[in-house]
């Protein structure tokens, strides 16, 4: 009979934690194009969201403000960290 092991290594734990914090980004650019109402449920939500990626974006904004006028100004924070991401994994995965 053979014993089945799971090895999770720790470039696993690092490929799963860089994945799901893409998609974390990705919510928080997905809720920052709605308006939403302090205390409702998805406010909770876009808090938790602004609570755990604003350390890292917060930085890269203040190396690289953004862009454009007053009426559309473009946050490029969220896309060089998502690239930022994607080569950690190439180089991890």
């Amino acid at each position: 009979m053979e014993v089945l092991t799971l090895a999770i290594t720790a470039s696993d734990i690092a490929c799963r934690a860089l994945q799901v914090y893409y998609i974390i980004v990705i919510a928080r650019i997905l809720l920052s194009w709605f308006s939403i109402s302090p205390g409702s449920p998805i406010a909770g939500i876009s808090s938790i969201l602004i609570d755990l990626t604003e350390p890292i974006l917060g930085p890269i904004r203040r190396l690289m403000p953004p862009i454009g006028g007053e009426s559309l100004r473009l946050d490029l924070s969220p896309l060089i960290v998502m690239f930022g991401i994607m080569i950690l994994r190439s180089a991890i995965c």
